[in-house]
């Protein structure tokens, strides 16, 4: 056996790999995530670990996880603080299933709550957020009677159909078979920087009876995948002074599942609901979930704010070695 010389004895032990993960957890209406406060770009977050994470039998548990980063330390993220400074912060987001997605809008509120907590933002003025589908500013904003969360709306920039007019005209430019119903209904584009396809229904009943266990079949078949939204609008109602649009809407999110909630889902769904009613139709829609109600506001230049609860749940610490 050789002997250890005195230089050997005194050298600093090489770094070990982190066996503990400081996570929090957090919803916005039970659209949940695995929040990961990342700021130096230090965890090598792949699809492996997200899928663990957000594991509901063998992890924390979650619809995604989003890891707080900074925006020099991606290149997507330095490429848009080029143009907005203030975006000094990234939401890197993934499905459940460890894959990458633009944004998630219920996902942006409680990241702005998590900046909240830990310091980088005071809750006033704005909080300019980084993520795959550009820039989302956050405010917060009054909560509805009776809600016992705080409120944040995000400016989700711009909406549109990609079939254009035509497609609306026409009921959609797609094709959907959902478990649960008897045929293949229409379904309309809508692009809220991440894809979806929206569905109406006639009563909720009929809502009810679909099952989101298994993907909805998409024709034609989207390269990238796409969230599917099962919608009945409710008609309006006079909130202090002003028409607003109910709807009750089921998502089934690409890479996730049902979720009880989707933030771009329901912005894609007052989008399409408001282009088949024409354009005296409200601009303002109280979209009812599973998991609770956010409110979204249509402008006329095209672009959407989507405003709604975040909360922070619990704070956790993974054992990373028994995660797997």
């Amino acid at each position: 056996m050789s002997a250890t010389s005195p230089a050997e004895a005194t050298r600093p032990a090489a770094p070990q790999p982190a066996t503990r993960l400081s996570v929090v957890k957090g919803h916005g209406t039970h659209n949940d995530f695995v929040l990961v406060d990342d700021r130096a770009g230090r965890l090598d977050l792949d699809a492996g670990l997200v899928a663990r994470l957000a594991d509901r039998r063998g992890g924390v548990g979650g619809d995604g996880v989003i890891r707080l980063v900074a925006s020099a330390m991606l290149p997507e993220g330095r490429d848009l603080q080029a143009g907005e400074p203030a975006a000094r912060w990234f939401m890197d987001y993934r499905n459940a299933d460890g894959s990458v997605a633009q944004m998630c809008g219920n996902g942006v509120r409680v990241l702005a709550a998590f900046c909240e907590r830990l310091g980088l933002w005071d809750g006033t003025g704005e909080l300019a957020l980084g993520t795959r589908a550009g820039v989302r500013r956050v405010r917060r904003v009054p909560a509805p009677d009776g809600s016992s969360a705080p409120w944040y709306a995000v400016g989700m920039g711009m909406v549109s159909l990609p079939g254009g007019e035509a497609a609306v005209d026409e009921g959609g430019d797609l094709q959907v078979r959902v478990d649960g119903l008897d045929v293949p209904r229409p379904a309309l584009s809508v692009d809220v920087g991440n894809p979806h396809a929206v569905v109406a229904l006639s009563d909720e009943a009929t809502l009810a009876r679909a099952e989101l266990v298994h993907a909805p079949v998409v024709r034609p078949t989207p390269v990238d995948g796409v969230n599917v939204e099962l919608v009945v609008p409710l008609g309006e109602q006079l909130v202090d002074g002003e028409t607003v649009g109910r709807v009750r809407m089921r998502v089934h999110e690409r890479g996730v599942g049902e979720t009880s909630s989707c933030g771009t889902g329901a912005v894609a769904v007052a989008a399409a609901v408001r282009s088949w009613a024409g354009p005296s139709a409200p601009t303002t829609w109280l979209v009812q979930v599973p998991g609770g109600m956010v409110r979204v506001r249509l402008a006329a230049d095209g672009t959407a704010e989507l405003a709604g609860p975040a909360v922070l749940v619990a704070d956790v610490q993974v054992d990373l070695d028994a995660l797997g």
